[in-house]
């Protein structure tokens, strides 16, 4: 059998036939809705900092993002984030919350092999890149506002 540029082509117009359309704006307005959802619940607890923890706006953002995780993360563990994310597709994935989702699914996953080297090396797997492009990314807008201040 011959797997010509003939073959492919036609491979690839079989499998388009046979692959079922996604429901484009379907996902997109439940992305947008989860993703708002999460934004207005983290706004929420933001005006409980400020309003009764006598928090400024910009003070108030740290404990509001630890807020957040960690409710993202009991979610995980009790598998509602997971019924969440399928529901909301990337809305779920995007905030902060998406990825304390992942560090805990991936922590619950490697439970079995150990803490070392189940739970903490497989969650810093995942997060391992995100520090160390967030950490490139710092330096490199630090240093441009360096060079743009001494102009």
């Amino acid at each position: 059998m011959a797997s010509g540029p003939k073959n492919q082509e036609a491979y690839k117009k079989f499998a388009k036939e046979r692959t079922p359309q996604r429901p484009l704006y379907k996902n997109v307005v439940r992305a947008f809705l989860a993703g708002g959802t999460i934004c207005l619940i983290g706004q929420a607890i933001q005006t409980f900092y400020t309003t009764y923890f006598n928090f400024t706006e910009r003070s108030a953002s740290n404990p509001t993002v630890a807020t957040l995780i960690f409710i993202s993360v009991l979610l995980t563990g009790l598998g509602v984030y997971d019924r969440i994310g399928q529901w909301a597709g990337a809305g779920s994935a995007v905030p902060v919350t998406g990825f304390a989702n992942a560090m805990a699914s991936s922590a619950l996953e490697y439970k079995s092999e150990g803490y070392v080297l189940g739970v903490a090396g497989n969650m810093f797997k995942l997060a391992g890149p995100v520090i160390v492009y967030g950490t490139v990314a710092a330096f490199v807008v630090a240093l441009i506002r360096f060079v743009i201040e001494r102009l």
